[in-house]
C-alpha cells in the first residue's frame, strides 16, 4: 500500500445471482475485530499488508499474497499484523450455498466439508480467488460467467483444503451440449444464467458446466464470448461501426468490445473495420 495512505474503507456486496454469498472489500489499519463467529465460511484473501487473528487457540498472520480459511461458527478475531494494516477481499458463503454446490456434483458426503488449516500461500488459488471476487463485484459480468466461475473456484478450493472427494469425470451428454449451444447462440446479447441453461437441458448446473467444458473445451461464458467476437468481426467487415456492434451483441459499451477484440485479434475494432472497408 502507498506510504502515507491512512484511509480505511469497507465495501459490502451480495450478488443477486448467487443467493447465500456475501462479499467484503476492505482496508483496515487501526480497526480491531472483537471475538466473533460467522454462520458462513470465511475465505479472506489478503492483497496488501498483513492481517493478524486468533483462531482455534493460536495466533495467525496472513501476509499479502495468501489467504485465510475459517469454518462456520468458530470464534476468531482480526487486527493489523503490521503498521500499515491490511487490505483484503473476503467471501462469506452460507453453508446452504456450499451444500447446494456439492449436491450438484452428487458427492458422497457426511456432513459439511471443513477446512483443515487456516493460512495458505497457494499462488494459483490466490490468483483465482482475486479474479473471482473482482468478477462478482463487476456489474458488467454476466450471471452465466459469475455462476460458472464461482463453482469452479470453490470446487478447487474445497478439493485442496477440505479433503473433498474427487468428483467423477463428466460424462458425454451430446444432446444437452447441442441444445445448450443453440440456446446460447440465440441469446448472445443477453445470455441465460448457468442455472437457467442447465434447467433447459435437464442437468444440474455444475454437472452441466463440466459436461459443456469437456465437450467444447470452454466454459459456457467463454463460448459465448468467442461467438460474440466472431459475429463482431463479421459485422465490422460488413461496415458496421464499433458502437453499433457493441450494442447489437451485448457488450457493456464500445470500450468493452475494444478490449476483448484487441485481446483476441491484436487489433482494435475500428482499425479492423477500416482495413476491411478499404
Amino acid at each position: 500500500m502507498p506510504a502515507g495512505d491512512v484511509r480505511e474503507y469497507a465495501r459490502f456486496h451480495a450478488p443477486a445471482d448467487l443467493g447465500g454469498l456475501e462479499l467484503l472489500s476492505a482496508r483496515y489499519i487501526e480497526h480491531r475485530f472483537a471475538p466473533h463467529v460467522h454462520d458462513s465460511y470465511v475465505i479472506a484473501l489478503v492483497e496488501a499488508g498483513v492481517e493478524r487473528y486468533r483462531y482455534r487457540g493460536a495466533e495467525h498472520l496472513v501476509p499479502a499474497g495468501s489467504f485465510a480459511l475459517l469454518n462456520p461458527d468458530e470464534v476468531h478475531t482480526g487486527s493489523k499484523g503490521s503498521e500499515q494494516g491490511w487490505r483484503y477481499r473476503v467471501f462469506y458463503p452460507k453453508t446452504a450455498l456450499v451444500e447446494a454446490l456439492l449436491g450438484e456434483l452428487e458427492l458422497p458426503l457426511r456432513g459439511l466439508p471443513m477446512f483443515r488449516g487456516s493460512v495458505y500461500a497457494d499462488p494459483d488459488l490466490v490468483a483465482a480467488l482475486g479474479r473471482l471476487h473482482r468478477l462478482l463485484e463487476d456489474p458488467r459480468a454476466s450471471a452465466l460467467q459469475r455462476q460458472t466461475l464461482w463453482r469452479e473456484v470453490m470446487l478447487e478450493l474445497l478439493r485442496r483444503h477440505a479433503d473433498l472427494p474427487e468428483p467423477r469425470r463428466p460424462g458425454q451428454e451430446p444432446r444437452a451440449v447441442t441444445r445448450a449451444r443453440e440456446l446460447l447462440a440465440s441469446r448472445l446479447e443477453t445470455p441465460p444464467s448457468l442455472e437457467e441453461l442447465a434447467a433447459a437441458v435437464n442437468l444440474s448446473p455444475f454437472h452441466f458446466a463440466r459436461v459443456f467444458r469437456a465437450a467444447t473445451g470452454l466454459p459456457p461464458h467463454a463460448w459465448v464470448k468467442q461467438r460474440r467476437l466472431e459475429q463482431a468481426r463479421a459485422l465490422l467487415r460488413a461496415g458496421c461501426l464499433p458502437v453499433e456492434v457493441a450494442s447489437r451483441l451485448g457488450f457493456a459499451d464500445q470500450s468493452h468490445l475494444a478490449r476483448q477484440f484487441k485481446q483476441a485479434y491484436g487489433v482494435a475494432p475500428g482499425e479492423y473495420r477500416r482495413a476491411c472497408v478499404r
